[in-house]
């Protein structure tokens, strides 16, 4: 399994995700109030600035369960993290998860003719780094490792590391070069 396919016979990203087409040449951005109810949008910010301020991870996990996102036992949600604003209860979160400082999950993309919804799944004890962003559709496998500042564009297979933009596998610990002192302590 790659992190380009996931699974041969399972779906990628794209197709798990629904297209949702609008109306008129204005991008699709313009019609957002037709496609979430701005009261809506409004108390999910409220509680999306609370998770990514508060010092607290209970705080930080209660906020995100009130807005719809599932939330598994013992979840970290680093500080100024950011989930989906618009559609946050298409996100999963399972247990033991960590989601570093600054990372964002996205749930939509506004394009121009349409806008696009897809479920993120973060995967039991995955760890997502410091400012990566993970787009719509994704899943993210068990013990699964997201390295900072990466863009999860695919899904990342179970106890597989990716790192980059876009994110794509890092090669097994084989590939480090020895230092001096390894070759000196080999040689004794």
């Amino acid at each position: 399994m790659t992190a380009d396919n996931a699974d041969s016979s399972g779906p990628s990203r794209h197709d798990r995700i629904r297209r949702h087409p609008t109306p008129g040449t204005r991008n699709s951005l313009a019609h957002w109030t037709s496609a979430k109810h701005p009261l809506r949008v409004a108390i999910n910010y409220i509680f999306v600035w609370l998770a990514r301020i508060s010092p607290s991870l209970r705080l930080r996990r209660w906020c995100l369960r009130r807005i719809g996102v599932t939330v598994g036992s013992g979840v970290s949600w680093g500080l100024e993290a950011t989930p989906d604003t618009f559609w946050p209860e298409l996100i999963t979160l399972e247990d033991h998860a960590i989601v570093g400082y600054d990372a964002t999950l996205l749930c939509h993309e506004f394009l121009q003719d349409e806008y696009r919804t897809g479920e993120v799944v973060v995967g039991e004890r995955a760890m997502i780094g410091a400012g990566a962003i993970v787009l719509p559709g994704v899943e993210i496998g068990a013990d699964a490792s997201i390295a900072a500042n990466s863009l999860v564009t695919k899904d990342v297979p179970p106890g597989t590391t990716v790192a980059g933009v876009p994110a794509r596998p890092m090669g097994g610990h084989s590939s480090a070069q020895p230092t001096g002192d390894d070759e000196a302590d080999e040689s004794e």
